[in-house]
C-alpha cells in the first residue's frame, strides 16, 4: 500500500476519534507531538530496531510523548509495533487538511522573493480568501529565484505571479 494512502487512511480514522470526542485541538496537539517525537532520527533508529524489546520501546514513548491523551498514546504504539513510523509525517499533514477542511479554512503556501511583511501577508491572505471564499492561512516561504512577485498554491490552484514566470513568457513570445 501506497504511504500517502495509508497515511490518510489513519488521518481519517483519527478526525473521525477526535470529532466524536469533540476534542479536534487536543489530537491536533498529540498528532504534532508524536510526529515531532517519532520523526526524530534517533528515536526512530532505536524503535525501529528488531533488537530492542517492546519494553524498552514503550517506556522510550512514555518518556518522549508525556501529556498526550492515552488514545493518542496507543496509536503511537500501534504505529511502533507495526512498523510503520514512515506514516506518522503525512498522517499529521493529512490530519491537519481535514481539520482545515471541516473548519472551513484553506491552506496557501505562498512563494515570495523576499520575506513578506505583515501588512503584506494579511493582503495577499485578504486576496485569496477572495478567490478560494474561504478564511486563508498562509505558509510562507522565501525563495530569490522567482526574482519577484509570488507564487501562491490554493488546494489545487496554482496562482504564479513570479517575475521569473513573466520573463520567461515574455521571451517565448519574443522568440
Amino acid at each position: 500500500m501506497a504511504k500517502g494512502v495509508s497515511g490518510k487512511r489513519h488521518a481519517q480514522a483519527v478526525f473521525q476519534i477526535a470529532l466524536e470526542e469533540r476534542q479536534l485541538d487536543k489530537w491536533q496537539a498529540d498528532l504534532d507531538q508524536i510526529a515531532a517525537v517519532l520523526g526524530d532520527p534517533d528515536i526512530a533508529a532505536v524503535l525501529a530496531n528488531p533488537k530492542v524489546g517492546p519494553e524498552k520501546k514503550k517506556e522510550l514513548l512514555d518518556r518522549g510523548l508525556k501529556g498526550i491523551s492515552p488514545t493518542a498514546m496507543k496509536l503511537a504504539q500501534l504505529l511502533v509495533s507495526k512498523n510503520r513510523l514512515h506514516l506518522v509525517k503525512s498522517l499529521a499533514v493529512e490530519y491537519k487538511r481535514l481539520m482545515n477542511a471541516y473548519s472551513g479554512v484553506e491552506l496557501a503556501e505562498v512563494t515570495t522573493a523576499v520575506p513578506l511583511e505583515p501588512e503584506e501577508g494579511e493582503k495577499v491572505g485578504r486576496g485569496l480568501s477572495a478567490i478560494s471564499g474561504k478564511r486563508v492561512t498562509l505558509e510562507l516561504s522565501v525563495k530569490p529565484e522567482i526574482l519577484g512577485g509570488f507564487i501562491a498554491r490554493l488546494g489545487d490552484k496554482l496562482i504564479d505571479g513570479s517575475a521569473r514566470t513573466r520573463l520567461q513568457e515574455l521571451r517565448k513570445s519574443i522568440a
